[in-house]
Parts: structure tokens; sequence; C-alpha cells
């Protein structure tokens, strides 16, 4: 029996218009009303987040969204954190020192609040903060390493091209230290070794009391991958990546086509 359902937002619950339709909004409310805690995983920051528990009308409940990749976990009835997984200052520089050499490609960091950015952004990180509801705010590194900003990963956006280089040149390197992955064409993200969404849900679950087994994770993407192998009951999009469908012990139907609804109806609801 599922007890807890994580949801990825991008690709999975939302369509590529980024909106919910309302088969999706009845199938999550119908699993609630059944006694699951349904939690939002997301690569998104906090902002970027609390726009669509409010669409979904989870705000004023006692539940949880993890964000960042997994790097946080807030409780949603105040929005503070429960725990977390920051990347330490001193090692932020070290980051940005693989992006100086492709100066199309821009270093992004995020806080709960900020989509940092180093220098001006560009049209794919604009874009990327668009579809987060999260305007780019531009700083400099020594804004970064002198201020208040607690980082919870840092992304590399740009040009697909360009990603791909910095992923080809660098990425088992940056991979010996920190958590890399590309998880669109155009970004390639770094959080702390430990933080993914798998060992965020983990923690949640053993918070709440509930089994692996009992456990139940929808996903398309790369950064869902450990998720999906985490959980007891495991579904990848129709529209995943090869790495997730490889994953995942079941597969839906797309996020255009009420995948996730499928989803919930068929293994939590018996419909």
């Amino acid at each position: 029996m599922v007890k807890l359902l994580a949801i990825d937002m991008d690709g999975t619950l939302l369509s590529d218009k980024k909106h919910i339709a309302e088969e999706q909004k009845r199938a999550i409310k119908e699993a609630i009303n059944a006694g699951v805690h349904v939690v939002l995983c997301t690569g998104r920051t906090l902002k970027g987040v609390i726009p669509l528990y409010e669409e979904l009308a989870l705000e004023d409940r006692k539940g949880y969204a993890i964000v960042n990749n997994g790097c946080a976990i807030h409780n949603t009835e105040d929005w503070s954190i429960v725990d977390c997984e920051m990347l330490p200052k001193e090692e932020l520089e070290y980051l940005y020192s693989f992006s100086e050499e492709f100066e199309e490609v821009n270093f992004t960091l995020f806080d709960d609040d900020n989509y940092l950015c180093i220098g001006k952004p560009n049209k794919y990180t604009e874009m990327d903060g668009a579809f987060v509801f999260t305007k780019v705010k531009e700083v400099s590194m020594e804004e970064i390493l002198n201020g208040e900003y607690k980082i919870y990963k840092t992304m590399y956006v740009g040009e697909p091209s360009k990603i791909d280089e910095i992923q080809e040149k660098y990425g088992e390197k940056l991979c010996e230290k920190y958590n890399g992955i590309r998880s669109q064409v155009s970004i390639y993200e770094t959080m702390p070794y430990n933080a993914d969404k798998s060992s965020a849900l983990k923690r949640l679950a053993e918070r709440l009391g509930i089994d692996r087994e009992e456990v139940m994770a929808i996903g398309d993407g790369n950064n869902d991958v450990e998720m999906l192998k985490y959980a007891g009951v495991s579904v990848a999009m129709g529209n995943s990546t090869e790495d997730a469908l490889k994953a995942a012990k079941f597969v839906t139907d797309t996020n255009e086509n009420d995948g996730v609804a499928k989803a919930i109806d068929k293994y939590i609801l018996g419909k």
C-alpha cells in the first residue's frame, strides 16, 4: 500500500506549457483523501514551487516539499526548512572556475529565495527563470563570497553544445566531489555530493515512519533516476529520458496526456 507519493514537476505533473491539468488535480486530491502523503519533488527553487502548491490547494495542509533536487525539504505550513544540504562557500569559487573558459555559459546559484547569476543572464538562463516564476538576479562572485547567501546548488546554463563541452571535459572531475547531473539539454547541475531526490525522499519517509516499499515516485528526467530506483513503486512518464525509463518498474502516459493521474489511479486508487 502506497503511503507516500513523490511527484516530479517539469515534464511530469506539468504540461509542456507548465500547466496542471484538471485530471491531474483530481487524482492528487483523491490520493490525499485516501490518506497518502503527496510531496512535490523537484529541481526548482522554493519560489518556483509555492505557486503550484497554491494551485493544488496543498499549501495549507501539513505536508512537505522537496526542492533544489533534494537539497532542501520544506514544511508547507510555513515553508520552514526541515532538512537541507548546502554547498560550502569556500567551494563556490572552485565550481565557478569550470565555467570561466565558456563565455556563453552562465554560472548560476540558488538559495531559498534567489536565482543568482554571475554576470549578465543569457537567454537560456532567462528562460529557465521564467519557467520557475523567478526573476534572475545578476550578481558578482564577490557578492556571493561576501554576502549572506546560503547556496544549495549551482548550475552551468547555456547553449546545449557548450553544456556538452563542459560535461565531457569536466563532468567526471566534478562528480568526484559533487553530485553532478545533466538535468536539461541546456543545464548541468552540481549539488552537495550526498544530495539528490532519493536521499531527501528517504529522509522524509523515515521522518514519517514510512517504509521504502510504501513509497511511490513518478518522474521523467535524469535527475529523477535515483528517486525512481529508491521507491518501492516507481513510475516513469511516457515522455521520460532513456535513463529514467530504465530506472522505473512501470511506465505511464505522457505529461501531455494525464500520465500522473493514470499512474495514481492504477497504483494507488486501484481504478
